[in-house]
């Protein structure tokens, strides 16, 4: 199985637990993440391409697995802060 997603990362939780919400009521997720978002995916709206099993931190893989596509995650903790994941893609 292999994942296309994209992502916010920010380092605070309540900051992402904001942009959940927002993501929730329509705002747009890519371009929330070019604005909010610390990791240097942000330039492409958050859009981490295809990745495969053992690619991503567990907490991460695990958050896409859970999810359809389409779908965004509730707020993800890992080592590197907190994301908001956007599945689009599966195969």
């Amino acid at each position: 199985m292999e994942w296309k997603a994209s992502h916010i990362l920010v380092k605070d939780r309540a900051q992402a637990q904001q942009l959940l919400i927002k993501i929730k009521q329509g705002a747009n997720f890519e371009g929330l993440a070019r604005e909010f978002s610390t990791c240097p995916s942000k330039s492409q709206g958050g859009d981490l391409g295809w990745f495969g099993p053992g690619k991503m931190v567990p907490a991460f893989e695990n958050a896409c697995k859970n999810i359809g596509v389409g779908s965004t995650s509730d707020v993800v903790q890992t080592q590197f802060g907190y994301h908001i994941i956007k599945l689009t893609g599966k195969k």
